[in-house]
């Protein structure tokens, strides 16, 4: 969850307009009986209750069902498109055992359908929030005449399917709300769609925003985030509807899929014995979720350096667009194909099928007699199975452009539904001569690796990093007013959230001012930022903050879901991080024990491919000036997002490095060219990481540190037992038994490169993710670490005020608390 804001099916601002004091003490009633007023029904569990509610401001009013232990979570809503506008409504039964809702005037403003008239009608609300019509209170759940499933608006809960239904050709699909004062329909719409082979596609109108994937006889081969350990998948033909539904593993009746005004898909769990709603996964989660994100004829992959990769024989259309990491044009064919010799085709493996566009589809044939179909045509571009079950099955064949393909890896597997990878096989056709090409190109590759592999590493080490400076120095200019892209709050949303900013609602404190931790009525957890009056901060970091972070997208970065302005006061909402930050971890005693490596090592990783995303990758090349562990907040898996981005700088596409005269920043983060100079780069930041590296595998504070021998920082006490070959020296006592030590040694090694005194002596952070990740990459010996400069004995071991203090004529905006 990557994780953003879900409002329910109302957002934030949905609040019941009087206290219910009355209601019904059953699940059903028969008809001549009707609620109104405060009058609700409540599921026999207690799970569910149905009523009639307010909306925020302009006092429409619906009939609706909510969770009875948190009223503010609404999931139906019955006269969605036509609200009451007094509280004058009338639920009832009509005398052809219709379900009607009244007005004053006794007027019908919604009713339920039934295709026949029911006897003894019976209207009952489950403990699975479905409000079913029924004839005679001993009906089977075969028998029901209408349900309130059969009409799901932004919620989906267990037992509901999305899909269509056989008899009537209708849908049954999420639609999110306008806003946070109408119930009436959305531009987002979740549907199921069965063109060949079934998926489901989240639109924004007709606009395709992202894609499940194909079913592939086992589950949806592109899902991007885990259904992990509370969802079990369904699909098929379940009584006249031929769909898609979850059940809990568990019996669970606070689990829901809720779709919001924004356009973003998120699992939501109530945990027994809790009573906050907590977000398990949303959809789309990066950029490789966007349909087409790469174009045609390519490959998306959000672990790698570059996402957008063209498939085996085709170019950029736009090369020069590319160069500037637009990638929307996609790409063209190298050599066209000529079916008058003979074609062949190229295995991608691993990864999320194309969208079914122009295609054939025959589920009988096997691989073999799919690949000569193929061929068969000469507008046939490429083929795979239709089903993986069985070792591959069916055929699949597409015509024209391949759109939508994303890459996995065995290493990445996001399904959740077993252990093996979520991607699938496919075969892209090319001509002959490519793949004589490809074949050769390989052939030659393995050659000059066995004969030349230490002089080939040396030159690639190198030739990635001067790659790494072009790619840096050709991103497009950005135009410099952008519009804000997240919601504003009003002030009274978030008093009440933080509970009129109660201090035992703080959770930590910065330069910029106090941090609450607050609860939206729609079940969301917050992080509030408040800028003090006293602050050294002002409304330039303000503004700098949400208009930057505003147009960043990256499971590694922290998720602004909004702002508050109102008279002086300034506030920025950020998800809640409910693990603190990486300082909690790794320096407090009790805690550190608690973070072994391979999650240390996950947690490297994760912040440089969030630094990666921001130096290269983003559509701003962002420097964050402020990188240090108290900015690093961990989400419920302990995955790391970058957060505070107040100091944070765009660069120009012409632009390598600036010189200011106001250094802002944290002692012990800071580069010496930035601290001396006042100039700053990429390679600030990579400064920063190195300091980070080493204090996550040591679980000692930079400035902190102290030996008796020396009275060096801890980065003059990595080199020095690095020079005398004792590195492994520097590794936390808890992590001493680590099966690792070659990964350690690694990180230790990549953490020395990156705080070498010298900018040009660094690697970039796409050369630090390659030597991190890849063991055969030859890593060049260490420098000297920057400020290798040994301490005064009266000065070593102590600090300021403040555990981490800000320069000077700095700013710096420390978390000590993640949010």
């Amino acid at each position: 969850m990557e994780t953003l804001a879900l409002p329910s099916l109302f957002c934030c601002l949905i609040a019941f307009s009087t206290f219910l004091q009355f209601c019904i003490a059953v699940d059903t009633i028969s008809s001549g009986q009707s609620i109104s007023g405060n009058q609700t029904l409540v599921s026999s569990g207690q799970v569910f209750e149905l009523g009639f509610f307010s909306s925020g401001n302009n006092k429409s009013r619906y009939l609706g069902i909510w969770y009875k232990k948190t009223p503010g979570i609404l999931v139906w809503i019955a006269n969605q498109n036509n609200p009451l506008t007094d509280a004058s409504g009338v639920f009832t039964i009509s005398n052809n055992g219709t379900l009607t809702l009244l007005n004053q005037r006794n007027h019908t403003i919604w009713y339920s359908n039934l295709s026949r008239v029911a006897q003894t009608p019976v209207a009952q609300l489950l403990d699975s929030g479905n409000l079913v019509l029924k004839d005679g209170v001993t009906s089977s759940s075969k028998s029901y005449l209408w349900k309130s499933f059969d009409y799901p608006l932004n919620t989906w809960l267990p037992g509901m399917t999305i899909g269509k239904d056989t008899n009537n050709g209708g849908d049954r699909f999420l639609t999110s709300c306008r806003d946070s004062d109408s119930a009436s329909p959305g531009d987002f719409t979740y549907k199921f769609d069965y063109k060949g082979l079934p998926q489901i596609i989240l639109r924004r109108g007709s606009i395709k925003k992202f894609r499940t994937g194909l079913w592939n006889g086992v589950r949806f081969g592109g899902l991007p985030v885990p259904v992990n350990q509370y969802f079990v998948p369904v699909f098929g033909l379940q009584k006249d509807v031929v769909g898609y539904l979850f059940e809990p593993k568990a019996k669970l009746n606070n689990l829901r899929v809720t779709l919001s005004q924004s356009g973003i898909l998120q699992g939501i769990l109530l945990k027994k014995g809790s009573s906050e709603w907590t977000i398990t996964n949303a959809i789309p989660n990066d950029l490789c979720d966007n349909y087409g994100q790469c174009g045609a004829n390519s490959v998306c992959t959000s672990y790698k350096s570059s996402i957008c990769e063209c498939l085996e024989g085709f170019i950029p259309k736009s090369p020069e667009e590319w160069k500037q990491l637009i990638w929307s044009s996609g790409c063209l064919r190298r050599t066209p194909l000529d079916c008058q010799r003979k074609d062949g085709f190229i295995k991608l493996a691993w990864v999320k099928l194309p969208d079914l566009l122009e295609f054939w589809l025959n589920k009988s044939m096997s691989t073999k007699e799919c690949e000569a179909e193929c061929l068969k045509n000469c507008s046939c571009t490429a083929y795979a199975n239709s089903d993986i079950r069985g070792g591959g099955n069916g055929c699949l064949i597409w015509f024209g452009d391949l759109i939508d393909i994303r890459g996995y890896s065995e290493e990445n597997d996001i399904s959740g539904y077993s252990e093996e990878n979520p991607g699938q096989d496919i075969y892209i056709r090319l001509p002959a001569s490519e793949l004589r090409s490809i074949h050769k190109s390989n052939t030659k590759k393995r050659l000059v690796v066995i004969l030349m592999v230490s002089i080939i590493s040396g030159l690639l080490t190198l030739g990635l990093v001067f790659s790494c400076i072009w790619k840096a120095t050709n991103i497009r200019c950005e135009r410099k007013k952008e519009d804000v892209e997240v919601p504003l709050y009003d002030f009274t949303t978030i008093a009440t959230a933080t509970n009129k900013f109660s201090q035992a609602n703080v959770i930590g404190a910065g330069g910029f001012g106090p941090v609450y931790k607050g609860h939206l009525c729609n079940g969301q957890d917050i992080a509030v930022k408040r800028l003090s009056k006293d602050s050294r901060q002002g409304l330039k970091e303000f503004k700098n903050e949400v208009v930057l972070i505003a147009k960043l997208q990256h499971r590694n970065l922290v998720s602004l879901l909004g702002y508050c302005i109102q008279g002086d006061e300034r506030m920025l909402i950020y998800e809640y991080m409910p693990n603190k930050s990486l300082n909690y971890f790794i320096f407090e005693q009790n805690e550190s024990a608690l973070l072994a490596w391979p999650k240390r090592y996950d947690i490297v990783v994760g912040i440089v491919r969030g630094l990666l995303y921001l130096h290269q990758d983003s559509r701003l090349q962002v420097i964050h000036r402020d990188l240090k562990a108290s900015n690093i907040l961990l989400d419920i898996n302990l995955n790391p997002k970058i957060s505070d981005f107040g100091l944070a700088r765009t660069f120009r596409g012409d632009e390598s490095e600036v010189k200011t005269d106001r250094v802002v920043g944290t002692y012990g983060y800071i580069s010496p060219e930035y601290a001396v100079d006042g100039t700053f780069s990429v390679k600030s930041d990579v400064f920063s990481l190195g300091v980070l590296m080493l204090e996550i595998v040591s679980g000692k504070k930079n400035r902190k540190f102290f030996h008796p021998d020396h009275h060096h920082n801890l980065l003059g006490h990595a080199w020095l037992l690095w020079k005398e070959g004792r590195a492994l020296e520097l590794l936390f006592t808890c992590l001493e038994d680590s099966d690792s030590i070659s990964q350690v040694l690694r990180c230790i090694q990549v953490g020395l490169l990156c705080v070498q005194k010298f900018p040009e002596d660094r690697p970039a952070m796409s050369c630090v993710l390659s030597m991190l990740t890849n063991a055969e990459v030859i890593l060049p010996e260490p420098k000297q670490p920057g400020f290798f400069i040994e301490r005064s004995s009266s000065n070593a071991g102590t600090t300021s005020r403040n555990e981490e203090s800000s320069m000077e004529n700095a700013v710096t905006i420390t978390m000590p608390e993640a949010r």
